[in-house]
């Protein structure tokens, strides 16, 4: 079981920086792939972003791909997205989710934890 809690989520401006956080409970996190995904206004949740179990492996979707990154520190079971660049269409509801299994997949139903999301306003 991992429990996940997500937080940096705030109003920014065109252009600028943040960075979100994914607080994971148990010892489980760092046998867990974690990925990043969001949710827009009107839109169906997508893939932000994915990192294995030690951090060796990265994939992000296209459309944010050069300006975030994502990241993951298993010492103190916290998963990072550090976003650059932020555009208005980058304004979501943030979602960290965790995977028992080793996978890259852009697809919400293959993550098995979820947590309860922060949200990210761009104004342009």
């Amino acid at each position: 079981q991992v429990h996940l809690v997500e937080s940096g989520g705030r109003l920014v401006q065109a252009g600028d920086s943040l960075r979100l956080s994914c607080a994971a409970s148990g010892r489980a996190f760092r046998s867990h792939t974690m990925a990043w995904f969001r949710q827009g206004p009107g839109k169906e949740r997508e893939f932000v972003a994915v990192i294995s179990y030690m951090g060796l492996n990265t994939y992000y979707a296209d459309s944010v791909k050069g300006r975030f990154t994502i990241s993951r520190n298993n010492a103190v079971n916290t998963l990072y997205l550090q976003m650059n660049g932020l555009k208005p269409e980058d304004t979501a509801v943030y979602y960290c989710t965790a995977s028992p299994s080793d996978t890259r997949s852009p697809y919400a139903t293959h993550y098995e934890y979820w947590g309860q999301g922060t949200q990210v306003t761009v104004s342009s």
